[in-house]
C-alpha cells in the first residue's frame, strides 16, 4: 500500500518513534511518582502527550531537546490535571503519593503540594524559561543532571547551577504562594 503526502511522517512524528522508549520511562515516572497509576497507566500518558502534540500543528519542534521539553510539561499537567481530580472532595479525594526522595516528583505526598509546585514552575517558565526546563526534566522526568546536561549540550556543572538556582526560586515561590 502506498502512502499519500498525507500519509508521510513529519519530523515529530519520527521524533515520537524515535524517542519513545525515553517518553516511556518519563511516563513511568511520572505515574509511580504522583500515585496516579490506578488512574493513568504508561502508554496512556505517552499516547496523551503525543495527542497534544498532534493537537497543535503549529509548534516548531524541530530537534528531540525541544520534543522531550515539549513533551515533560505536557506529561506533568496531565499528571496534575489527575491529581487534582482525584483529590477533589466531589471524587471522594484522600490521594497520598508514596515513596519519599528529595530529587524527584516522587517525594510529593500532598496533592495540594504537588498542584503548587506546578503552578509555582508554571511561573517560573515566564520568568527564566531555561530554569523551569531543568526543573521538568530533572524533578518530574527524573533525569539526572548529567543526563538533563547532554541533552541540552552544555557542561553538567552549569545545569546544576540551574538546578540549585530554580529550586531556590521555586521554594520562595511556594513560601510567598
Amino acid at each position: 500500500m502506498e502512502r499519500s503526502d498525507s500519509d508521510a511522517q513529519t519530523p515529530v512524528d519520527d521524533l515520537f518513534a524515535t524517542l519513545y522508549a525515553d517518553l516511556c520511562r518519563m511516563a513511568r515516572r511520572e505515574v509511580r511518582g504522583s500515585g496516579a497509576a490506578g488512574l493513568l497507566g504508561t502508554e496512556t500518558l505517552v499516547h496523551e502527550a503525543w495527542l497534544n502534540v498532534e493537537r497543535r500543528p503549529s509548534l516548531a519542534i524541530t530537534d528531540a531537546r525541544q520534543f522531550l521539553a515539549y513533551a515533560s510539561r505536557t506529561m506533568r499537567g496531565l499528571v496534575i490535571d489527575r491529581v487534582r481530580a482525584r483529590s477533589a472532595q466531589k471524587r471522594g479525594g484522600g490521594l497520598s503519593i508514596t515513596s519519599l526522595d528529595t530529587h524527584s516528583a516522587e517525594q510529593i505526598e500532598q496533592p495540594k503540594l504537588l498542584e503548587d509546585i506546578g503552578d509555582a514552575l508554571d511561573e517560573l517558565s515566564v520568568l527564566e524559561p531555561e530554569l523551569a526546563h531543568v526543573v521538568d526534566l530533572k524533578f518530574f522526568c527524573g533525569f539526572s543532571l548529567a543526563e538533563v546536561a547532554a541533552m541540552q549540550g552544555i557542561s553538567e556543572r552549569t545545569v546544576q547551577r540551574q538546578w540549585e538556582k530554580a529550586r531556590l526560586l521555586l521554594v520562595r515561590a511556594l513560601r510567598s504562594g
